[in-house]
């Protein structure tokens, strides 16, 4: 019988554990489901760019993963019981379970949860009937029609002084210059970049007109204004709301061990602490780094956890030795418009050192990032060579001499 593996979520993350278990595993012994709600692959970091009215590439699964033997499941998780080893799942494309609603049951043996994170209001009032956001495919294309129709010299509020925020603000300003774009932040603008960075970020941002109100904590939001904790309205006509991310609240209930967050608590392996058929990746993932710091959630971070989980699964299941995959930081890339860019690099654990790249040379090293991303994606078994190994019988059952070295594998 083949080990049924299950991968919820084929974001960045969850796509590449599905590849990547492809490339390792034997596909007469394991059957690899893709689970996600929509057919097609969403680049997350380009969500600015598509609400700013560039159009994104069109990156279909069934093309991605034709000839790899990941089965693709469109359809919507609902639940997860991960005592009875079970996924509820809703859509077009499921089978109809009658007493449940139309909900269909996937059994699997060994879990990738890579939900991943959306939208965070922060129960600000106001946010959820009046902001727009840029953390999905659907928000962005509401702003994108929302900006697209601003009279001229209307004025868009971006909340959130974070990567998301900063590369939302300049990407809007640089592509709708009729609209007068600012920026609502809760310390100083960019007060985590090195100093080069900091001057580099305020002259684009100064550049494109961009107004900043720093120290701003946004308290409440109308159709058209915001409101600030020291009782001021700023004006807008469109606001976004980057103020960070909320993990997908599924996890939470079930009886998988989960932080204050809401993610699954992870060994170094990426593997549940609670329930070792489970291995969480990316943002729904707590796992912590050098430092002993918890990895931020984010594309740069997110993906290596994916690597790991998929090769320790694999190794797992082989019998082989268990992976170390380096879970760290080097550098943060933002892109400030598409001419225009800033590299800070960083330590292991994300703190800002002197050097920057800045300009042109940074929007282009950005790019190619993000092409990187998508094309390991789309690509999943080019790239390194594939090792499809053999299952070992009751290999998920069963403690394996790799399971021994397991506490010594860094997060």
């Amino acid at each position: 019988m083949q080990h049924r593996i299950i991968v919820l979520g084929a974001g960045y993350t969850g796509a590449a554990a599905a590849g990547r278990l492809a490339r390792r595993l034997h596909p007469a012994d394991v059957e690899i489901t893709l689970v996600n709600a929509a057919p097609d692959f969403v680049e997350r970091v380009r969500m600015h760019q598509l609400a700013a009215g560039q159009d994104l590439r069109h990156r279909p699964f069934t093309e991605m993963f034709e000839g790899t033997g990941v089965r693709l499941k469109v359809a919507e998780v609902t639940g997860v019981d991960v005592d009875r080893r079970t996924v509820a799942v809703k859509g077009a494309g499921v089978k109809d379970a009658g007493a449940d609603g139309g909900a269909e049951r996937l059994e699997y043996d060994t879990l990738v949860y890579a939900l991943g994170s959306g939208w965070n209001d922060r129960s600000v009032p106001g946010v959820a009937e009046h902001a727009h956001d840029v953390a999905s495919r659907a928000g962005a294309l509401r702003l994108r029609e929302r900006l697209a129709g601003l009279e001229a010299g209307r004025s868009v509020v971006v909340v959130g002084g974070g990567l998301t925020g900063i590369e939302a603000a300049t990407e809007i300003a640089e592509s709708h210059p009729r609209l007068a774009v600012s920026l609502a932040v809760r310390g100083g603008l960019g007060d985590w970049l090195s100093e080069k960075g900091r001057g580099h970020l305020r002259k684009v941002v100064d550049g494109l007109g961009i107004t900043v109100h720093e120290h701003t904590d946004v308290t409440g939001v109308a159709a058209d204004r915001v409101t600030t904790a020291d009782g001021r309205e700023i004006g807008a006509g469109a606001t976004v709301w980057t103020a960070g991310f909320a993990v997908h609240p599924i996890a939470r209930s079930t009886a998988l061990e989960v932080g204050a967050t809401g993610q699954i608590v992870v060994d170094g392996t990426m593997r549940s602490v609670s329930h070792p058929d489970v291995y969480a990746v990316g943002d729904a993932a707590l796992v912590m780094g050098p430092g002993g710091k918890p990895l931020r959630m984010s594309c740069a971070s997110g993906v290596p956890t994916s690597w790991q989980a998929a090769d320790s699964i694999a190794a797992r299941l082989t019998g082989g030795k268990l992976p170390r995959t380096p879970l760290r930081y080097f550098n943060q890339c933002v892109s400030l418009g598409r001419r225009d860019g800033l590299i800070q690099y960083v330590t292991a654990d994300d703190r800002a050192v002197n050097a920057a790249l800045t300009g042109r040379l940074a929007a282009f090293y950005k790019e190619l990032v993000c092409r990187g991303a998508a094309w390991g994606v789309a690509n999943p078994l080019l790239g390194m060579p594939a090792r499809r190994r053999r299952v070992v019988r009751d290999a998920a059952r069963t403690a394996t001499a790799a399971d021994a070295t397991a506490a010594d594998v860094p997060a």
